[in-house]
């Protein structure tokens, strides 16, 4: 049994999912893990983490609309508004999502559907670096 930790930074240029899925099978990969669980979290408030459909991008469009519907950026809703308009619905989609997401690793591969990727969910509008640590336990 062993344990391993990597801290993934992803840039990001707004509100929309930045898909990681790659540089989590390359992490995989080289690590040469077996089997066991990787559990990845993020390090901030204002964005999230989804396992989601990767073939169409207009279910992407189609979340990102649908959240800024239920969780409208409108500064006379909400008393923190400190940093802008995207401020406090930032938290609550983050509230509403994931900060953490646990994943299997079975005879070395990566338990995700055949449509399915990892993504950091980015509900602020401007531009920012966050941190996912990848946390495997297993062998």
């Amino acid at each position: 049994m062993k344990q391993e930790f990597y801290n993934l930074k992803i840039n990001t240029s707004g509100q929309k999912l930045y898909e990681f899925t790659d540089e989590t099978i390359k992490w995989i990969n080289n690590k040469n893990f077996k089997n066991g669980i990787i559990n990845l979290s993020i390090q901030h408030t204002s964005a999230s983490l989804i396992v989601q459909e990767n073939a169409d991008p207009d279910v992407q469009k189609d979340l990102i609309n649908y959240f800024d519907k239920l969780v409208p950026m409108d500064n006379k809703l909400y008393v923190h508004t400190t940093e802008g308009k995207d401020d406090m619905p930032a938290h609550i989609k983050s509230a509403l999502t994931n900060n953490q997401i646990s994943l299997s690793i079975k005879d070395k591969e990566l338990l995700l559907g055949t449509w399915q990727g990892i993504y950091l969910f980015e509900h602020r509008l401007e531009a920012t670096t966050r941190t996912v640590v990848h946390h495997f336990i297993g062998d």
